[in-house]
């Protein structure tokens, strides 16, 4: 029994957030029932986005909502506020909090008080200060990003489809991916197998039309899959004529044209930038211990260094991997974190009713990628897939691991209805802008023809013709 009411802060709502507070939930059942502990879970977006279906999102495999976890129903006994934290004050136990709340009424940040603090707020895109990337690269962190790169690389197929222009045409058929971890080398895999697929109902766009291009800094692409499997992985991408560059940076994206530090120079209207993360800027606007890494001193209990009553886990956490040798620590990966979550709602649990707390320990089993439909690698309990096989063991994987039953049924219906039925290839970028249309029927825009009757659509030919 947890001695005297406890007020646990959760900061973030992805993998280590949700599940340590789902954890919570679990074993302080009854504390919860008698209100002796509340849980105040803080996070930018009431759900958890599920990052490995990512990429199958963008390629239409998965329905975009089926990705992400609402946090509302799954944490049904925690209080979800909608928000950021901006900073902590661990000496004072205070965090400062903005919602959109606060943002109408215009009264500032709010400052929330607690007893115990789980930080995982994750982590950002690491970008370096290239001359463009800011202006026209996407990231491929979020699942708006996802869709949105979906909605980006059809759209470029239309237009190269219905320009005269041959110097458009190949720069909207020119795709750059910089990064060759897993979002870039999944991300490059699902949607290039997207658009060779897409481009069978183009009348004038042939696959053989379209550049991909993966730019990657370091030798090699994939690490977590072992050296042999990342050789596979190139072979295999550039047998689909992707132009996959070792040891190169991306130098600018400037005006739309992508130059690489071995002096290629490739016009282009999609950069997708995926060349790592970095800790969230959070952990700097607090007073608790970080590394020289900017990541959080924690302890293998997941308790953060020197520090009472505060727990972190995830990107955020440089936790000790006491499977390895002295000074390594566990890769930031969501492999690590679901399993840190679980032991750190454990040991909150401890925590709060005087018992001993438990060790973070797990050997890292390996890893699967998928490179699109059909197509994978895998390297896992020291056993090496490729291929079908490798695909096949990714879906199942990760079938197990996305959480609720309810997302798991709704993702097997979906895979299993894709492979009865034609791939959905339309984009919906107009998401994106849903008042455009509306605004140009209010009168936003002027018509774009000097000729054309003012209550015409602009978009409709001055004849009647569409």
């Amino acid at each position: 029994m947890v001695k005297e009411r406890a007020r646990i802060l959760v900061v973030g709502g992805g993998y280590v957030g949700m599940y340590t507070a789902l954890r919570l939930q679990r074993k302080l059942q009854q504390e919860l029932k008698r209100g002796q502990v509340d849980i105040t879970v803080v996070t930018p977006d009431p759900y958890m986005t599920y990052q490995p279906f990512l990429p199958e999102a963008a390629a239409g495999s998965i329905s975009p909502r089926h990705v992400v976890v609402p946090l509302r129903r799954v944490l049904d006994r925690c209080r979800i506020v909608v928000g950021e934290v901006t900073a902590i004050d661990h000496a004072k136990r205070t965090a400062t909090v903005t919602t959109l709340a606060t943002t109408e009424e215009g009264t500032g940040a709010e400052q929330l008080t607690y007893d115990e603090l789980v930080l995982a707020p994750g982590s950002i895109s690491r970008t370096l200060p290239i001359p463009g990337l800011a202006e026209y690269a996407i990231g491929f962190k979020t699942v708006e990003e996802a869709i949105g790169l979906r909605n980006h690389v059809i759209e470029q197929m239309d237009i190269a489809s219905s320009t005269r222009d041959p110097a458009i045409r190949d720069a909207a058929l020119t795709f750059v991916f910089v990064g060759g971890g897993y979002a870039g080398v999944e991300a490059l895999g699902e949607l290039e197998d997207m658009a060779r697929y897409a481009s069978r109902y183009y009348h004038n766009v042939q696959a053989e039309d379209m550049k991909w291009i993966l730019v990657e800094a370091s030798g090699r692409i994939l690490p977590e899959v072992g050296e042999e499997m990342g050789k596979y992985t190139i072979t295999e991408l550039r047998r689909r004529n992707i132009d996959v560059r070792l040891e190169t940076r991306l130098d600018s994206c400037a005006d739309r044209i992508a130059v690489l530090s071995d002096g290629a120079r490739f016009p282009t209207r999609t950069v997708v930038w995926t060349a790592g993360v970095k800790p969230h800027p959070l952990l700097a606007a607090s007073d608790l211990p970080l590394n020289e890494r900017g990541r959080l001193k924690c302890t293998a209990e997941l308790t953060i260094e020197g520090t009472p009553h505060a727990w972190a886990a995830g990107d955020a956490a440089a936790v000790p991997d006491v499977t390895a040798e002295p000074g390594k620590e566990t890769a930031p990966n969501a492999q690590h974190a679901v399993r840190q979550a679980k032991v750190l709602g454990d040991n909150l649990a401890h925590s709060l009713r005087g018992e001993p707390l438990e060790t973070y320990s797990h050997k890292y089993v390996g890893s699967v990628a998928s490179l699109g439909l059909h197509k994978g690698v895998a390297h896992v309990y020291g056993r090496k897939l490729k291929g079908y096989p490798a695909w096949f063991m990714h879906r199942v994987y990760h079938l197990s691991r996305v959480p609720t039953f309810n997302r798991k049924a709704r993702v097997l219906a979906e895979w299993t209805l894709s492979g009865l039925f034609k791939r959905e290839i339309v984009s919906l970028g107009s998401l994106e802008h849903p008042r455009a249309e509306f605004e140009l029927a209010a009168g936003g825009k002027p018509p774009q023809n000097p000729n054309q009757n003012p209550d015409q659509n602009p978009n409709q030919d001055p004849k009647g013709s569409s």
